[in-house]
Protein backbone atom coordinates (compact mmCIF):
# COMPACT_ATOMS: atom_id res chain seq x y z
CA UNK A 1 0.00 0.00 0.00
CA UNK A 2 1.42 3.14 -1.40
CA UNK A 3 0.77 6.74 0.85
CA UNK A 4 1.39 10.00 0.31
CA UNK A 5 1.49 12.30 3.15
CA UNK A 6 1.57 16.33 2.91
CA UNK A 7 2.07 18.46 5.59
CA UNK A 8 3.25 22.14 6.42
CA UNK A 9 -0.04 23.99 4.78
CA UNK A 10 -1.60 27.03 6.38
CA UNK A 11 -2.75 30.91 6.62
CA UNK A 12 -0.13 33.24 6.23
CA UNK A 13 0.20 36.80 5.04
CA UNK A 14 1.39 38.51 1.76
CA UNK A 15 5.08 38.20 1.67
CA UNK A 16 5.36 35.12 4.03
CA UNK A 17 6.68 31.72 3.27
CA UNK A 18 5.81 28.12 4.01
CA UNK A 19 7.23 24.88 3.27
CA UNK A 20 5.28 22.16 2.19
CA UNK A 21 6.73 18.58 2.76
CA UNK A 22 5.25 15.25 1.32
CA UNK A 23 6.46 11.81 2.32
CA UNK A 24 5.90 8.79 0.49
CA UNK A 25 5.73 5.18 2.04
CA UNK A 26 4.67 1.42 1.72
CA UNK A 27 6.12 -0.94 -0.82
CA UNK A 28 7.60 1.26 -3.01
CA UNK A 29 10.32 -0.30 -5.74
CA UNK A 30 11.05 2.96 -7.38
CA UNK A 31 9.51 6.77 -7.97
CA UNK A 32 10.83 8.92 -11.23
CA UNK A 33 8.53 12.08 -11.09
CA UNK A 34 7.24 14.09 -7.72
CA UNK A 35 5.88 17.24 -7.89
CA UNK A 36 3.54 19.57 -6.66
CA UNK A 37 0.05 20.87 -8.08
CA UNK A 38 -2.57 23.27 -6.72
CA UNK A 39 -6.58 23.97 -7.32
CA UNK A 40 -8.23 27.05 -6.11
CA UNK A 41 -12.46 27.36 -5.56
CA UNK A 42 -14.04 27.14 -8.88
CA UNK A 43 -10.71 26.36 -10.87
CA UNK A 44 -8.60 23.59 -12.30
CA UNK A 45 -5.66 21.72 -10.64
CA UNK A 46 -2.99 23.23 -11.95
CA UNK A 47 0.61 22.22 -12.41
CA UNK A 48 3.03 23.99 -9.84
CA UNK A 49 6.21 22.33 -9.81
CA UNK A 50 8.10 19.07 -10.69
CA UNK A 51 10.91 17.01 -10.03
CA UNK A 52 12.78 14.48 -11.79
CA UNK A 53 14.75 11.27 -10.17
CA UNK A 54 17.47 13.03 -12.01
CA UNK A 55 16.50 16.47 -10.08
CA UNK A 56 15.54 18.32 -13.34
CA UNK A 57 12.63 20.38 -12.18
CA UNK A 58 9.61 22.28 -13.70
CA UNK A 59 7.91 25.04 -12.70
CA UNK A 60 4.44 26.90 -13.32
CA UNK A 61 5.24 30.59 -14.48
CA UNK A 62 2.99 31.82 -12.03
CA UNK A 63 5.39 30.29 -9.25
CA UNK A 64 9.17 31.12 -11.07
CA UNK A 65 11.63 32.73 -8.93
CA UNK A 66 9.39 32.26 -5.83
CA UNK A 67 8.69 28.43 -5.47
CA UNK A 68 11.71 25.91 -5.32
CA UNK A 69 11.15 22.28 -5.47
CA UNK A 70 13.58 19.76 -4.15
CA UNK A 71 13.72 16.13 -2.61
CA UNK A 72 15.13 14.44 -0.38
CA UNK A 73 15.42 10.69 -2.56
CA UNK A 74 16.64 8.87 0.93
CA UNK A 75 13.82 9.75 2.99
CA UNK A 76 11.35 9.40 0.01
CA UNK A 77 10.27 12.86 0.77
CA UNK A 78 9.48 15.98 -1.75
CA UNK A 79 9.49 19.86 -0.60
CA UNK A 80 8.53 22.90 -1.98
CA UNK A 81 9.90 25.90 -0.40
CA UNK A 82 7.18 28.93 -1.27
CA UNK A 83 8.54 32.40 -0.64
CA UNK A 84 6.14 36.21 -1.42
CA UNK A 85 3.72 34.45 -1.42
CA UNK A 86 0.58 36.34 -2.62
CA UNK A 87 -3.51 35.57 -2.12
CA UNK A 88 -3.28 34.03 -5.45
CA UNK A 89 -1.48 31.65 -4.09
CA UNK A 90 -4.14 30.45 -1.98
CA UNK A 91 -5.27 26.63 -3.11
CA UNK A 92 -5.86 23.34 -1.96
CA UNK A 93 -2.03 21.81 -2.80
CA UNK A 94 -1.81 18.30 -3.71
CA UNK A 95 1.49 16.06 -3.72
CA UNK A 96 1.89 13.55 -6.80
CA UNK A 97 4.19 10.89 -7.21
CA UNK A 98 4.63 8.42 -10.45
CA UNK A 99 5.66 5.29 -8.20
CA UNK A 100 6.62 2.18 -9.26
CA UNK A 101 4.99 -0.29 -6.66
CA UNK A 102 6.62 -3.82 -5.51
CA UNK A 103 5.48 -6.61 -7.47
CA UNK A 104 4.69 -3.90 -9.94
CA UNK A 105 6.10 -3.11 -13.57
CA UNK A 106 4.67 -0.35 -13.95
CA UNK A 107 4.62 3.51 -12.49
CA UNK A 108 1.46 4.81 -11.38
CA UNK A 109 0.34 7.87 -10.06
CA UNK A 110 -0.18 8.58 -6.61
CA UNK A 111 -1.96 11.62 -4.87
CA UNK A 112 -1.79 12.69 -1.49
CA UNK A 113 -4.52 14.17 0.56
CA UNK A 114 -4.06 17.96 -0.01
CA UNK A 115 -3.29 20.00 2.46
CA UNK A 116 -4.63 24.07 2.28
CA UNK A 117 -2.80 27.13 1.72
CA UNK A 118 -4.22 30.37 2.60
CA UNK A 119 -2.30 33.82 2.10
CA UNK A 120 -4.32 36.85 2.94
CA UNK A 121 -3.92 40.24 1.96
Amino acid sequence: QVQLVESGGGLVQAGESLRLSCAASGSIRSINVMGWYRQAPGKQRELVAAITDGASTNYADSVKGRFTISRDNAKITVYLQMNSLKPEDTAVYYCYASIMADRRASFYGYWGQGTQVTVSS
